[in-house]
């Protein structure tokens, strides 16, 4: 199998031997091409291979700048390009089937090429790149040189394709665009021309689009100005503006996926939403084609929705979806009909037709490659069966020679052929796998998947290979899975850090012996078993990634531990560490890769972050603990990345690979590289595994990310290394003979096992009846555990209970609980078993803890039925019996996190609305100067409400302030610009004062005047209210932009006067209102204040006394028969005087009644009084309410016309900056146009010479054969002008019927081939034979050399004409573009011309505000009103009096604006200059602040002072030498001290280790007195501590209860002494009763 020749020199210095590729195993990722009618080719890797479609025949070709990126062919000149990935990426050209490089196009691209295309006739090459350049270029690529070239910033391209009956014609098709590039080209100077295509919306149909950037259908609006495009309008000014729309006026298009080239030119695109577009190549009119739904039956009808790839043929193009089918377009007119045309088992991504069009290649998602041939009997073959992804894993079978297996991470492992890579045979597992290795004793192999399974597949037959075996070992993932090097042991390393020791013999059923724990991160695992010992070495390397360093854990395993693996391993499979002595060693830095020398204790390792192979010895003492290696020998790699180590079957060969993709060979004793090769790139990132065969001859290399496995072979391979290695290999197959026979007679008859995920072999199904029947025991007890607790738990009202008493009496029986239906792996099931060994031996002691825990939960019973009986006081809760006081603590603090949890959200979420609270109060009450209050009436329904004002910034301050200062600034400008026009009048001085005095008085009056105009001047009532506007301008003379922002700022200080009256009106109202109450309460406190001082007697009131009560006599309690006179005439007084209180007391109730009446009409008319004013604080509100809108809406109608002059602006900034850009492409096309003229004309001065001398040689024939007779010379004349006739080759009926290009134009290639076939044919009519007769030869020879001269004449004639014509259509083309720009540039001085006088328009045409009183309306001045029914008369001298206020203006203004125009030239006059000196000040200062800056350094003065400058600097480096070479020295002395402590500071840790284990002993010994002596303990008192602890508990719960009601009865008491405090407080308050 052949190869590129071209290799890169690597950084390995190689000696004899050195490696070469075989072949590459690989499948398409990119598009698969054809290279001539029998040979497709595709990139994969590094590599390019070639396949002959007919022999299956593999070509491979290297890429010697690592990974292939894209790739295109020429079939007429059966070449290849392809470009590499690296940066500043090369495109190579390599000639077919000879795969020599052509050539090497270099360009600008800085990252990667993303498309390649080769033109159908001609020399040419189109190449896309993507990020950051976008760009097209178009290289002649026999010449090397790139023709032209345009960057489309922003442009992502999927597909690029010339146009086969035209190459200057390129498709580029994107998901969003299409469009067509036109190479032109004049003599030797080409140019792309580019065109979109307007694609329709997504329903097929088209959109109108309008001209952007001159827009003809604008409205016309009379009142609110002129109306601008939406560009103008967003402010847009820059290129921006040419494409700019809204996000409304957005519609989704068509999606172009694929497009092909029809011979007419035209194109087809098909669509994501299923549409297939034609498109006109030169009109580029798109047609949405119809399409034509035929009726078929439910279950064949499919929905093709949008196809993946188009390919054409006649009458149609054939196209493929996502759904398996290749479908055929019949295209009639504007319709098509889809019929199915093939099918495949997967999607396809890629068709293309063979050169000749007899051969369909489909190639799908997959990967695999059919080719489907048309004839009488067409046949679909398939040339490449691709894998289901990439190559996972790969090893040698047994021995290596032939046959190799592969595996995939979707389970499909495969067996290839060596010689050829040809697939013999394929199985499919179903599951993921991970690792693959295959055993050196036996023809099986292992695979670990990512479920924890390990599959043993028989390979006895190749073609039928057979899973024998399924080992569910954890439920990690297999991460390792390694044979020793005699096949004895399978090492099986897991994610969860445990390594599987299994029996490899397939004759044992592969017996899981057992398994030791290790580090997590397992990075590889290592053997060593040599012939002649009989125990296996194992090293396992895992990572510490927190320290940065890296663990080594080495165990020996003996050849004999099959047959005793009971007494290596405990119950539950751990084997024991100290039987299969294992040591742990640590290493001070990270290894990505270590492995286990042969010959000695050595160990090699390769570095992750230092490119450095070392080598370290192993302590031959053994030790204890982790013992930490130093490098023994450390060896540059010269490979970047993490890499691999492996060691060859002999172990005298360091295999090394990495992430740089170059596999090297060391040897292990001087780890110096004697061989290498360069398998595959780190833009793939390297290398994944690698295998050797035994005998060293063959190598498989796996690439990472590129999948490609490479097949390296021996080029030059003999001597000593060869020797070796095959004298092992022939003693180990010796050595393996009878093993091997033995096992492979063993799996010739094991039968196979079903791959199904559910299904087990044999021996897991035996363990699994075990386990069930162990398990269903188990429930069993379980179940009676269960009745009795519910019998004991029956009287218990609470669920809770029973689900704990329940818990509490389960024991460990639940851990043998499984369902049965799962499989269980093996770890769990030898757990399992160990669970019921314990059980069955601890069985008395857990019956006895049954009974206890039965009797307790009695005594708890009772218990709670005597608390229930208790009163509610003394009663318990129910969680208080809980014996689980850690799960009840374990609750307490769960429900204590969450009570947290929540409050912590809580409060979170309280702050953020606390901050959402401040923030509205920060931006609506504390930043207001005025608040927001209200006043409400007391009869009306009415609230006046004030107007809150923000106070004004420091920013809106100072802005007033400038403007304030620039209107006295202007007012002083004109006073003196009136002085200056007095004094230049010539008057007298007297006149002077005189007219001062009465232009003082004039203004006077005019200030006045102007103060007083009518409301409907100012457009607002800002008078009604006192308010100066002698600031304000006039409406009449806002023009300029600064006067109408000055207005607004004026505006808005108005507003705020306006508003200020009436606030000081509300304040003054609510002010009266507060004095009056504070008098008030004054008067009411100093009254209250003095009755307090004096004890209540300071004055009687009659109401206290009305309140008193006359005691009744002593003696009304006798009968009234016994009073005696005197007691009678009491009575009677007594009687008197009661009915004079009663009268008193009515006549006091009287007068209060009448003054509570008097103060009820007092309150009622003040409240009314209150209401007036607040009804004429309305009104007046709403005064100012109205005035402060009109000045707003003044303020408004300002800010719309700055907005509008924005829009102007915006509108005309664009212009101007689009005339710049064509001017700027006018000039461009003038220069195009000129140079093309001149080059026209120096080729047509070339034409024109070389057709005279074309003439001269036709005029003087007859003078170069003057000498000869005339006869002959008329014969001769005869024969100078006839011409050969070429035969054309007639092309095979055939394929033109098939071929629907044809017969392709011709090219400068084919025109160089007929000028090469007539000058051949001219070979024959220069022979002798066509001489006429009587001719001398020499003349003959004579003027077979002038007809030869004239021939090529004449096609250089033809060349030139052709030429001609050619530049002639080029000049012509940009003499159009030139005078399409001139229009562009002609339409936009018009528009700008147009835009001008809008804009003077505009700000002449001023928006004024103007009062109308009630009863008068406005007419709309640009309609012709006939009828006046509606209208009303108003008197004459109004509108006279405004058109003359109006006149008087105007011409103030004008003169105004005369004066203004002179004095703002002066002053530009004088800012310019004023600008001139400043620069020329900043230049000077620049220029001196150059000369004092120059920097002149010591080094420098140093360097011209000294003479001998270099002698000083080589006396400076011997002193610097000496000092090194000290300080070395120093350094060394002082390693030797520390040596010399290191061994001290041992001897003295061995003297400590030796007295730390005799205190262990000793130590042990005390721990089994303790215990004894504590067991005693236990059995003795444990009895009356519980009871003890008992009884303490109750008293505690009695004495808690009773403290808990003192603290109830004490609380009682003191809310009554807290209510009695309440009542006697209030006794000293005074209290007012009703008489």
């Amino acid at each position: 199998m052949a190869q590129g020749r071209e290799r890169d020199e690597g950084p390995h210095s190689a000696g004899g031997a050195s490696l070469s590729v075989r072949w590459v195993q690989g499948f398409p990722k990119q598009n698969v091409h054809f290279v001539n009618d029998n040979t497709i080719c595709y990139p994969c890797g590094n590599y390019v291979i070639f396949i002959n479609i007919e022999t299956k025949k593999k070509t491979v070709l290297q890429c010697s700048n690592g990974i292939v990126g894209v790739m295109a062919t020429n079939i007429r000149c059966e070449v290849v390009a392809f470009s590499d990935r690296k940066l500043k990426p090369l495109i190579y050209i390599y000639s077919f089937p000879g795969l020599t490089r052509r050539t090497k196009l270099k360009g600008n691209i800085l990252l990667d090429y993303t498309l390649l295309s080769f033109s159908y006739c001609g020399t040419y090459l189109a190449s896309y790149s993507s990020l950051p350049e976008f760009e097209l270029a178009l290289w002649n690529w026999e010449s090397s040189i790139i023709l032209c070239r345009k960057s489309q910033p922003g442009m992502d391209v999927n597909q690029m394709s010339f146009n086969p009956m035209n190459w200057r014609q390129l498709c580029l098709s994107s998901p969003s665009t299409v469009s067509v590039w036109t190479i032109e080209r004049s003599n030797q100077e080409h140019c792309f021309r580019a065109r979109s295509v307007k694609l329709p919306l997504e329903d097929g149909s088209f959109f109108n689009e309008t001209d952007v950037v001159f827009p003809q259908s604008l409205p016309k609006d009379l009142i609110y100005g002129p109306v601008l495009p939406l560009s103008a309008i967003a402010g847009l000014v820059g290129e921006e503006a040419e494409t700019f729309r809204p996000k409304d006026d957005l519609y989704p298009l068509l999606h172009p996926t694929m497009h092909c080239w029809t011979p007419t030119s035209d194109l087809y695109i098909g669509c994501e939403e299923g549409h297939l577009l034609m498109i006109n190549g030169d009109t580029l009119q798109v047609t949405v084609l119809n399409k034509i739904e035929e009726e078929s039956p439910l279950e064949d009808r499919r929905n093709f929705i949008s196809p993946v790839t188009l390919v054409y043929q006649k009458e149609g193009v054939l196209a493929s979806g996502i759904d398996g089918f290749v479908y055929s377009f019949i295209i009639k007119d504007r319709s098509y009909m889809i019929e199915d045309f093939l099918e495949i088992e997967r999607p396809v991504e890629h068709m293309a037709f063979s050169p000749n069009y007899t051969m369909l290649l489909i190639q799908t998602d997959k990967g695999s490659v059919y080719i489907y041939t048309f004839g009488k009997e067409p046949t679909l073959n398939k040339v490449l069966d691709a894998c289901d992804g990439k190559f996972q894993a790969i090893d040698f079978i047994t021995p290596g020679t032939q046959y190799f297996m592969t595996l995939t991470h979707s389970g499909e492992i495969c067996v290839w052929w060596l010689e050829d890579c040809a697939c013999v045979s394929k199985i499919y597992l179903n599951t993921l796998a991970t690792v693959l290795a295959c055993c050196p004793s036996s023809l099986s192999a292992a695979v670990g998947t990512e479920d924890g399974s390990v599959y043993f597949i028989s390979v006895y037959d190749k073609e039928s290979p057979q899973v024998v075996h399924k080992a569910f070992l954890s439920e990690s993932s297999v991460q390792h899975v390694v044979y020793d090097q005699q096949g004895i042991f399978l090492l099986v390393g897991t994610s969860e850090g445990k390594v599987f020791i299994i029996n490899a013999n397939s004759s044992s059923s592969f017996q899981i012996i057992g398994f030791t724990e290790v580090a997590k991160d397992i990075l590889q695992i290592s053997t060593v078993s040599l012939l002649e010992t009989d125990i296996v070495k194992v090293m396992v390397l895992s990572s510490l990634p927190e320290a940065g360093r890296s663990r080594l854990e080495m165990f020996t395993l003996p050849t004999l531990l099959p047959q005793v693996s009971t007494t290596f391993a405990d119950e539950r499979g751990r084997l024991k560490d100290e039987i299969i002595h294992k040591y742990l060693y640590e290493l001070e830095h990270a290894l990505s890769s270590a492995v286990l020398g042969f010959q000695s204790n050595q160990i090699y390792g390769f570095c992750s972050q230092v490119p450095y192979i070392c080598s370290y010895l192993l302590p031959e003492e053994e030790h204890t603990g982790i013992y930490i290696l130093k490098p023994y020998k450390k060896v540059q790699s010269r490979q970047y990345g993490p890499g691999l180590l492996y060691l060859s079957s002999h172990g005298l060969w360091l295999i090394t690979i990495a992430k740089c993709g170059i596999l090297c060979i060391r040897d292990v004793y001087t780890l110096e590289t004697f061989a290498w090769c360069r398998s595959h790139s780190h833009q793939g990132h390297g290398i994944q595994s690698m295998r050797i065969s035994m005998d060293g001859q063959n190598i498989l290399v796996n690439g990472r990310d590129d999948g490609t496995l490479v097949y390296l072979k021996w080029k030059r391979f003999g001597g000593h290394l060869a020797s070796e290695i095959l004298d092992y290999y022939q003693k180990l197959l010796i050595s393996l003979s009878s093993a091997m026979d033995k096992e492979n007679h063993y799996l010739s008859t094991t039968p196979k096992v079903s791959v199904d995920l559910g299904s087990d072999s044999e021996h897991t199904v035996i363990r699994r009846i075990r386990s069930r029947d162990i398990a269903q025991e188990a429930k069993a007890e379980v179940q009676v555990a269960m009745m009795e607790v519910e019998e004991s738990c029956a009287k218990e009202r609470s669920g809770g209970f029973q689900k704990q008493k329940a818990s509490t009496d389960l024991s460990q029986d639940e851990l043998v609980l499984t369902d049965v239906k799962k499989e269980i792996p093996w770890i769990q099931q030898k757990s399992q078993e160990a669970i019921k060994k314990e059980v069955n031996l601890f069985s008395k002691k857990r019956k006895e803890i049954k009974q206890g825990i039965k009797s307790l939960s009695k005594t708890i019973l009772n218990m709670m039925e005597e608390n229930d009986k208790l009163e509610n006081i003394a009663k318990l809760d129910q969680q208080e019996f809980g014996l689980d006081l850690e799960e009840l603590e374990r609750l307490h603090d769960e429900s204590q996190e969450e009570v947290a949890k929540i409050i912590k959200d809580v409060e979170m979420h309280n702050l953020a609305k606390s901050y959402l609270a401040e923030l509205i109060k920060e931006e609506c009450w504390n930043s207001m100067a005025v608040k927001g209050r209200a006043l409400k009436c007391f009869h009306i329904p009415c609230v006046v409400e004030n107007f809150p004002m923000k106070a004004r910034t420091v920013e809106e301050l100072k802005e007033l302030e400038r403007v304030l200062q620039q209107k006295k600034i202007e007012a002083e400008c004109l006073k003196l610009r009136k002085e200056i026009v007095e004094a230049q009048s010539g008057v007298k001085l007297i006149k002077q004062r005189h007219e001062e005095d009465d232009e003082e008085e004039e203004e006077e009056d005019k200030t006045v005047k102007y103060s007083n105009l009518p409301n409907y001047l100012l457009g607002s009532l800002s008078t009604d209210f006192g308010v100066d506007t002698s600031l304000l301008s006039s409406q009449l003379e806002l023009h300029s932009r600064e006067e109408k922002i000055n207005q607004i700022i004026l505006l808005k200080i108005t507003a705020h006067k306006h508003i200020k009256p009436w606030h000081k009106a509300k304040e003054l109202m609510v002010n009266h209102e507060k004095e009056h109450w504070l008098l008030i309460q004054d008067a009411s406190t100093r009254l209250r204040a003095l009755m307090d001082m004096m004890g209540g007697v300071l004055e009687v009131k009659k109401e206290d006394i009305l309140r008193m009560v006359i005691p009744q006599p002593a003696f009304m309690a006798k009968p009234d028969a016994v009073w005696t006179e005197e007691e009678r005439k009491q009575f009677k007084d007594y009687e008197k005087k009661v009915k004079e209180l009663n009268e008193e007391r009515d006549k006091y109730r009287k007068s209060l009644e009448a003054e509570l009446k008097k103060l009820q009409n007092s309150i009622q008319e003040s409240t009314q009084a209150f209401d007036e004013h607040l009804k004429r604080l309305f009104e007046r509100r709403v005064k100012a309410e109205m005035v402060t809108n009109q000045e707003e809406l003044k303020i408004s109608n300002l800010a719309f016309s700055l907005l509008l002059d924005e829009e102007l602006s915006s509108r005309e900034k664009f212009l101007n900056n689009y005339l710049t850009r064509k001017q700027h492409e006018k000039s461009q096309t003038s220069e195009a146009v000129r140079k093309s003229r001149e080059d026209l004309d120096v080729y047509k001065e070339h034409y024109d010479n070389l057709l005279a001398e074309d003439k001269v040689m036709d005029r003087s024939f007859k003078k170069e054969f003057s000498e000869i007779p005339g006869h002959q010379v008329d014969i001769l004349y005869k024969l100078f002008k006839r011409r050969p006739r070429i035969s054309k080759q007639k092309t095979h009926s055939e394929t033109t019927s098939v071929v629907p290009f044809g017969e392709l134009p011709g090219s400068g290639k084919l025109n160089k081939d007929a000028f090469a076939q007539l000058m051949k044919a001219m070979d024959e009519l220069d022979n002798i034979s066509n001489m006429p007769e009587g001719l001398d030869p020499l003349v003959w020879n004579h003027f077979c050399m002038t007809r030869r001269a004239k021939v090529e004449n004449e096609q250089k004639v033809k060349q030139k004409a052709a030429d001609l014509l050619e530049m002639a259509t080029f000049l012509q083309k940009r003499v159009e573009e030139e005078e399409k720009v001139q229009q562009e540039i002609e339409r936009v001085f018009h528009e700008l011309i147009l835009l001008q006088e809008e804009k003077v328009r505009f700000q002449l045409n001023l928006t004024i505000q103007i009062l109308l009183k009630q009863g008068q309306v406005e007419l709309e001045n640009f309609q012709l009103v006939l009828e006046y029914s509606d209208a009303i008369l108003i008197n004459k001298n109004i509108i006279e009096d405004l058109n003359s206020v109006i006149r008087t203006q105007g011409q103030k203004k004008v003169a105004s604006m005369m004066e203004s125009k002179d004095v703002h030239k002066r002053i530009l006059q004088i800012e310019w200059e004023h600008k001139k000196m400043e620069m020329e000040r900043e230049d000077l200062n620049q220029k001196a602040w150059d000369i004092q800056m120059l920097f002149f350094s010591r080094d420098r003065q140093k360097y011209l002072n000294e003479p001998n400058y270099e002698a000083l600097i080589s006396i400076q480096i011997g002193i610097m030498e000496q000092t090194i070479a000290v300080l070395d020295k120093t350094h060394k002395k002082n390693v030797e001290n520390c040596k010399k402590l290191l061994k001290k500071l041992g001897k003295f840790s061995n003297q400590k280790d030796i007295a730390n284990y005799a205190l262990s002993c000793n130590l042990r010994e005390e721990l089994v007195a303790v215990s004894e002596r504590k067991d005693i303990c236990n059995a003795m008192g444990s009895k009356l501590t519980c009871e003890k602890i008992v009884k303490e508990r109750y008293e505690n719960m009695m004495q808690q209860q009773k403290l808990t009601n003192i603290s109830k009865q004490q609380a009682e008491q003191i809310s009554i002494l807290q209510t009695e405090v309440e009542r006697l407080r209030m006794k000293t308050f005074p209290a007012l009763v009703q008489m």
